[in-house]
């Protein structure tokens, strides 16, 4: 699972790094999310449906890669959305 954010927007993937492909992905720019913002509330509720994404596809296991973000705030705050979805990292 890789999270990369900016100023106005979060995305959130997870990648097979065997095949290099992409096999689900998430981000404040979609039609349902777009409302959200990138701060620790619009980051829970972003990772709660990213991980029931994940279950729909069978994948209850990641690896969780903050790509260099510290662990705290908006980051901290999609894991923990995540984990409650039931994603083990």
């Amino acid at each position: 699972m890789t999270v990369t954010r900016s100023n106005t927007n979060l995305y959130v993937q997870v990648i097979n790094d065997a095949e290099g492909k992409t096999l689900a992905s998430i981000s404040t720019l979609e039609k349902e999310f777009v409302d959200l913002k990138p701060n620790t509330e619009g980051a829970a509720k972003l990772g709660e449906a990213f991980g029931k994404r994940l279950q729909e596809k069978s994948i209850t296991t990641v690896v969780f890669d903050r790509n260099g973000y510290l662990y705290h705030g908006v980051v901290k705050a999609l894991a923990d959305g995540t984990r409650k979805a039931g994603i083990i990292f």
